[in-house]
């Protein structure tokens, strides 16, 4: 264990004698923001807002490094209309902003295959007209399940939970990974493991898994392995 911290540490001295910080602009930003502001002002109706986040190497890199690591840009999105809660959580009474005023509310249920869950349509939230983003509840009996909307319809290249858009003969010469998922504002059973977990070399520290944790966490649409045979299911 000594030994490897001294090669942690010899490594990590290697980097930030190397590299330098990452210009305030790069064509992989420039590329990364184009692309968020065209999946927010790509709605699907008049009132569903999607709200973008860039991630990946794009947003996670903080350092320029020695050679070219960025191949793509990966942006992630979630509808204004749409929410998801652990199974047997009490639906939310309060939103942020970016929530529209009339939002679906989904279970997260298990399936048989640890990890993948379902999600079951359970509540309607409306906004209360006298009192600014507190919502009324009504309950669902339809026993509905949410698909991959984002997918179904057209054929569209992709690459896990990623809708693959290639602008490798643009100046640019990047493709895009756009990944639809569904917003969870509170962390779910299914992961209570990953914040104890081990951790080689003491990384993500506890701060930044205390952060991630407070975040939630986002559902994305993608088939376990023993499912993909099945077209329907390994697509939406």
């Amino acid at each position: 264990m000594a030994d490897e911290r001294v090669v942690s540490d010899i490594v990590t001295k290697f980097f930030l004698n190397t590299c330098r910080l990452r210009p305030q602009l790069t064509r992989h930003a420039v590329q990364a923001v184009a692309s968020c502001a065209l999946i927010a002002g790509n709605r699907s109706d008049a009132e569903t807002e999607r709200i973008p986040l860039t991630t990946g190497s794009v947003a996670e890199f903080y350092i320029e490094p020695m050679l070219p690591h960025v191949g793509d840009v990966d942006v992630m999105f979630h509808r204004s209309t749409e929410l998801a809660i652990p199974r047997g959580h009490p639906p939310p009474t309060q939103l942020p902003a970016e929530f529209h005023n009339y939002v679906k509310v989904h279970e997260i249920v298990d399936s048989h295959l640890p990890g993948y869950v379902y999600l079951q349509l359970c509540y309607l939230l409306t906004e209360c007209i006298d009192d600014d983003k507190k919502y009324d509840c009504t309950e669902c009996d339809n026993n509905q399940w949410l698909n991959n909307i984002f997918c179904s319809g057209a054929e569209k290249t992709t690459h896990g939970p990623a809708v693959v858009t290639d602008y490798s003969h643009s100046p640019l010469d990047l493709s895009v990974d756009t990944v639809f998922c569904v917003r969870c504002l509170s962390w779910p059973l299914q992961a209570t493991d990953w914040p104890t977990r081990r951790r080689n070399y003491s990384w993500p520290d506890s701060a930044t898994v205390d952060c991630v944790v407070s975040n939630g966490c986002d559902v994305v649409p993608v088939a376990h392995r023993q499912c993909r045979q099945r077209e329907w299911i390994g697509k939406h």
